[in-house]
């Protein structure tokens, strides 16, 4: 399902976030992304999602070059993606539900079924009934958790996540955690960068180690 090679990308002032990287990750993998802060999680993560193309290097998801994607098509392309930012990105102009529903508004869904998806992913995360909350009555672990519904409202095959227990505490963070069990368990790829010792330890994944933006190693 994505296979990269030689992946580089290279920031202005001579910066290699990402070196010369190659991996593969089969559909349905549980797949963690590690290393210490500066490592490259994050800047590997926004390759993956097609939000940076690489400098150099090809990466290839669903048969598609995101190298070389015309900026028309990543839209089409990241339909299949679900992903879940240290920051959230959701919109405190809205309530719980209408951030849940604006991925399906993008896509043109009929009204009717995009309520009964939003309702259904927002259950699946424990808030169907927090649905017309506004975001600042929701605590940081069911931002979280409202982030992750929003990412998979939409069905997709891949899910990709940037330090999704970033400033939770260790009941929410552990919420998260069996709520992306759940998602793998269904047969969805999971890609999650984070630097969290529990995710690996309860979650047993392939971790792909980074260390200056190289892959130290691969294990799993």
């Amino acid at each position: 399902m994505i296979r990269a090679r030689a992946l580089s990308k290279r920031y202005p002032q001579g910066i290699d976030a990402i070196k010369e990287v190659s991996f593969d990750i089969g559909t349905g993998e549980m797949v963690f992304i590690t290393g210490r802060s500066g490592a490259g999680k994050t800047t590997l993560f926004r390759l993956l999602a097609a939000i940076e193309r690489p400098t150099t290097g090809s990466i290839i998801v669903n048969g598609q070059n995101l190298a070389a994607l015309r900026k028309s098509a990543i839209p089409f392309l990241r339909r299949s993606f679900g992903l879940v930012f240290q920051d959230q990105k959701l919109l405190f102009d809205r309530n719980a539900i209408d951030n849940v529903l604006l991925p399906m508004k993008i896509v043109g869904l009929p009204a009717n079924e995009a309520l009964r998806r939003a309702r259904a992913a927002l259950d699946k995360v424990g808030l169907l009934n927090r649905e017309k909350a506004n975001l600042l009555t929701l605590s940081g672990g069911e931002q979280q958790r409202l982030a992750i519904a929003r990412a998979v409202v939409n069905r997709p095959s891949i899910l990709l996540a940037d330090e999704p227990t970033t400033n939770l505490d260790a009941d929410s963070a552990a919420g998260i955690l069996e709520i992306f069990r759940a998602f793998h368990q269904v047969g969805v790829t999971l890609i999650v960068a984070t630097h969290d010792p529990q995710w690996v330890s309860r979650l047993s994944p392939r971790i792909l180690r980074l260390d200056h933006g190289r892959i130290l190693g691969s294990d799993g």
